[in-house]
C-alpha cells in the first residue's frame, strides 16, 4: 500500500448531528456548524452512512466515495450544502448491500456525473431478498435490494471483489470478505435471506471495509457496519497489509440491540490490545455502546456526526 501524508474522511451522513458542537481543531472540523458563507444552515442526519475519503501523498490528491446513506435525500442534500466537489470523486465502494448504505446510490452517482466510474463491491451485496426478523412475532423487515440492474442503469463499472482489491492507485485497499475468527463476533442473529424458496441465515459475507496506510502512524480502517466484527476487521487489515500499527478505527461497529450489547466489553478489551490512537464509532454502533466506548477509552474517542471532517496527518 502507498504511504500517505494525509487521510481526510468527510462524513456526508451519519445517525447524528449537533450544530452546537464546539470541539473543532486541526484534526476535527464540524462542517455542519458552518456552511455556505458562514450561515448556520443545518444539514441532515439519518440511519445510514456515507463518507468522502480523500488521500494525499507527494503533492497529489485522490478522492473516493464510500457508501451512499439510507435515502436519496440526506447524503446528496448534505453534499450540496457542504459544497463537496462531487466531480472530483474518482471511484466508489459499497461496504455491503443493506439499504442504509446503498439508498442514495443513484442520486450520488448522478452528482458525480462520470459514466464508467469504478464501483468496488463484494458479489454478495447482490444477494436475493434479505430481511431481519424482529419482535416476538418474528416480523420480517425486508431490505430493498441492491441489484446489478441498478448498477447498469447508473452507468458505473463494477468490480466484484471477493478478496482484497486496491483502489486509487494503491492509496486505499478494499478488504473484500473478512474472515470470522473471534469467538464473540458472531454477527446479527436475526438476519436472513431467501434462496430457491428456502430461508437461510445471512452471515453478511459481503460486509467489508476500507484501509489506508498513514506514513509512520499506521493503518486507518473505515468500516460500514462491521457485521464481520470490528476486531476481525482490524486484525484482517493488519494481516493483509503486513502493517501492525493502527492509527484510527472508524465506522459502524454494529453493537446495538440486546443480542450485541453484551459483547461491547469484550470488543473494547480487544480494541485496547490493537492499540489504535483514535476510535471513531459511527452509525449502527448504538448510543449505549458509543457512550461506553467514550467512557472507557476517553483519550482515544472521537464523536462523529453528519458533516464531520477528520484529518489524520502523518
Amino acid at each position: 500500500m502507498n504511504e500517505l501524508d494525509k487521510v481526510e474522511i468527510l462524513t456526508l451522513v451519519d445517525n447524528y448531528i449537533d450544530m452546537t458542537a464546539t470541539d473543532n481543531n486541526e484534526m476535527i472540523y464540524r462542517a455542519g456548524t458552518r456552511v455556505k458563507g458562514g450561515s448556520r444552515k443545518s444539514i441532515l442526519a439519518e440511519h445510514g452512512f456515507s463518507a468522502v475519503v480523500r488521500t494525499m501523498s507527494h503533492g497529489r490528491t485522490r478522492v473516493m466515495l464510500f457508501d451512499f446513506g439510507y435515502s436519496g435525500i440526506a447524503a446528496p442534500y448534505n453534499a450540496g450544502q457542504l459544497g463537496v466537489p462531487m466531480g472530483e470523486i474518482e471511484a466508489i465502494a459499497l461496504s455491503h448491500g443493506h439499504s442504509d448504505h446503498m439508498g442514495g446510490f443513484r442520486e450520488l452517482v448522478g452528482m458525480i456525473g462520470k459514466p464508467g466510474i469504478e464501483l468496488a463491491v463484494h458479489p454478495g451485496a447482490f444477494r436475493a431478498p434479505r430481511y431481519v426478523k424482529v419482535g416476538a412475532e418474528q416480523f420480517k423487515f425486508l431490505s430493498p435490494r441492491f441489484t446489478r440492474e441498478m448498477v447498469e442503469e447508473a452507468g458505473v463499472r463494477v468490480v466484484e471483489a471477493q478478496g482484497p482489491y486496491p483502489m486509487l492507485g494503491g492509496d486505499v485497499l478494499f478488504l473484500g470478505q473478512i474472515p470470522r475468527q473471534t469467538a464473540f463476533e458472531t454477527g446479527p442473529p436475526n438476519a436472513y435471506y431467501e434462496e430457491a424458496g428456502a430461508e437461510k441465515r445471512d452471515a453478511i459475507e459481503d460486509d467489508t471495509s476500507l484501509v489506508m496506510n498513514l506514513k509512520g502512524k499506521g493503518l486507518v480502517v473505515l468500516s460500514g457496519c462491521a457485521h464481520s466484527g470490528i476486531v476481525n476487521t482490524v486484525r484482517y487489515a493488519r494481516e493483509v497489509t503486513g502493517i501492525q500499527k493502527v492509527h484510527a478505527v472508524m465506522g459502524g461497529f454494529h453493537l446495538n440491540g440486546p443480542a450485541l450489547i453484551p459483547i461491547v466489553g469484550r470488543t473494547i478489551e480487544e480494541l485496547r490490545q490493537l492499540s489504535p490512537r483514535y476510535i471513531v464509532p459511527t452509525h449502527c454502533t448504538g448510543r449505549q455502546s458509543i457512550q461506553r466506548i467514550e467512557a472507557e477509552m476517553p483519550e482515544n474517542f472521537i464523536l462523529n456526526m453528519s458533516g464531520t471532517r477528520l484529518t489524520f496527518a502523518a
